[in-house]
């Protein structure tokens, strides 16, 4: 029954990340690349299909994904392309495992970057299972908790460093609680190397006796080995790029960033400001503080969970206000090792039940995070064939997009352009489009391409197949000209009632390579 339900919420996530697949841009939309930056990214996020936002927010996953494309750091385009390169090469295992999986071809290495939180939480799902271990109801919220945590969810939504840190480190201690001090240092080395910071995570792998000095001096070499990956990349980085920022502006007096938070999000909640996103992460920040309080209270230092959990209490006290800012709350997924002591912990000692419900919080808020998917109003088709996809996308003068159950359909009052976007983009791609045309009154419809007409033809109430003959478009694109001299109709008769003409139905658009006959 566990099992059963455990597959179950596996499916649950599966179900929440294939939202944000698309058969052109695969799962590039949880990079977060927005229209600024698009104006400075690399060659290959141009030449290849990357999914671009229509409004302005970009996050750290779009830096990191262009970093894969040359994780030696040698291409000048780096340094114009990613925000404070020098900062962010650090953590450069992600990306330069992006790199080696999709055997350093451009037209993957973004998806698989992309891809590779939701390995990540699916291999923390089977860890953590074996780890806690899940033997009942408590055991299974606990590890529902952690893995449907704001952090977790967050860090996969936007292709962070957070989760797959955090997994690193469950397999550190995993290792070092089964005697394995070695491959604890390796997973160690591996968190350095994914984010840095999460090195606080090191005492979970500490060996006793505590008074031993040999003891001492061991937990020292080996903290010494995991470390030093990380020191021989830094060097290399600041040869390489030059000195960057040391990230200390995150960092501030002990407690002050953690008392604005929960003054500031009180106060939001409060007055009814940006609801429902104020109360959200004003239960992230006390799922935070319950579990500061729950390693404070419940002192088990002897436990290599508690002391991960006990370190990263150190770290949240020293968060400056930019970390606990953003929704979800960056903190939530800067402190997840924090969670994952926590929950492991309450699992394992059946504390009171309360302790759990309060340290998981934060779920409400990753369950807003991921509740909208991204889809481009404009785009009304798309296709892959092997190395070349494309899409169509609306131009001005077309209403949004409708659909029903068994059609998908744009209103226009006399048309307007339509675009064919095609990658490569320095790739000749021929490309053909298929569709119906349906007015509201017969009318006559042109289309053009390149100043020329290539369909003509008379449009009633019932749907006119259309079937364009095949071209090729130019540097990546091919424009097409909807149009109809005949007045529209109005559709109803308040202010709102749209002008309408005649609609696009259910396009279809087939790509090959140039000369290649199959569609």
């Amino acid at each position: 029954m566990l099992k059963a339900i455990g597959l179950g919420l596996g499916a649950l996530f599966l179900g929440i990340v294939v939202r944000f697949w698309h058969p052109v841009y695969g799962f590039t939309s949880l990079l977060q690349l927005d229209p600024p930056y698009a104006a400075q990214e690399i060659a290959a996020f141009r030449e290849y299909p990357v999914f671009v936002y229509d409004v302005t927010g970009p996050y750290d996953g779009l830096q990191y994904a262009q970093i894969a494309y040359h994780p030696l750091l040698d291409a000048p385009e780096l340094r114009s392309a990613v925000d404070l390169l020098g900062y962010r090469a650090r953590r450069i295992l992600l990306p330069a495992t992006a790199w080696l999986l999709a055997a350093g071809r451009p037209a993957w290495i973004a998806n698989v970057y992309a891809t590779l939180n939701i390995v990540c939480w699916l291999g923390l799902a089977v860890l953590l299972w074996r780890l806690l271990p899940v033997a009942g109801a408590r055991s299974l919220l606990a590890w529902a908790g952690i893995l449907f945590s704001a952090g977790a969810l967050a860090s996969v939504r936007q292709a962070l460093t957070d989760l797959p840190a955090a997994t690193f480190i469950v397999a550190a201690v995993w290792a070092a609680e089964r005697a394995r001090p070695r491959a604890a240092v390796a997973w160690l080395a591996a968190v350095g190397l994914t984010r840095e910071a999460a090195l606080v995570a090191w005492p979970g792998i500490w060996n006793g006796p505590w008074k031993s000095p040999g003891a001492v001096v061991r937990n020292l070499l080996r903290g010494a080995a995991a470390v030093a990956p990380l020191v021989v990349w830094l060097a290399y980085v600041r040869w390489r790029v030059g000195p960057g920022p040391q990230g200390l502006d995150s960092l501030t007096t002990p407690g002050t960033g953690w008392f604005a938070a929960i003054r500031g999000y009180v106060i939001q909640a409060a007055e009814g400001r940006d609801l429902p996103f104020s109360w959200a992460s004003l239960l992230g920040v006390v799922s935070l503080t319950a579990q500061a309080l729950f390693i404070i209270v419940r002192r088990q230092p002897g436990d290599r969970w508690w002391r991960v959990g006990a370190a990263n209490v150190a770290l949240m006290l020293v968060l400056g206000p930019v970390v606990w800012d953003g929704f979800p709350v960056g903190a939530l997924r800067v402190l997840l090792p924090l969670g994952l002591a926590c929950n492991i912990l309450i699992a394992r000692t059946r504390a009171p039940l309360l302790w759990l419900l309060a340290c998981n919080l934060s779920i409400v808020s990753a369950f807003i995070a991921v509740e909208q998917a991204p889809h481009n109003q404009t785009e009304i088709a798309a296709a892959r064939h092997g190395a070349v996809a494309g899409v169509v996308r609306l131009g001005a003068g077309w209403y949004v997009q409708e659909a029903d159950a068994h059609h998908r359909w744009a209103w226009t009052a006399q048309g307007g352009p339509v675009s064919v976007v095609t990658w490569p983009q320095s790739q000749t791609v021929a490309v053909q489009l298929r569709f119906s045309l349906r007015a509201l009154t017969p009318r006559t419809v042109a289309i053009r391409a390149e100043g020329r007409e290539i369909w003509r033809g008379l449009v009633g109430v019932g749907l006119t197949p259309v079937s364009l003959a095949p071209m090729t478009t130019s540097q990546g694109r091919a424009e097409l000209e909807f149009v109809s001299t005949d007045p529209p109709i109005r559709e109803g008769i308040g202010p709102q009632a749209r002008l309408l003409g005649f609609a696009l139905y259910d396009p279809v658009l087939s790509v090959s390579v140039s000369g290649d006959a199959s569609p």
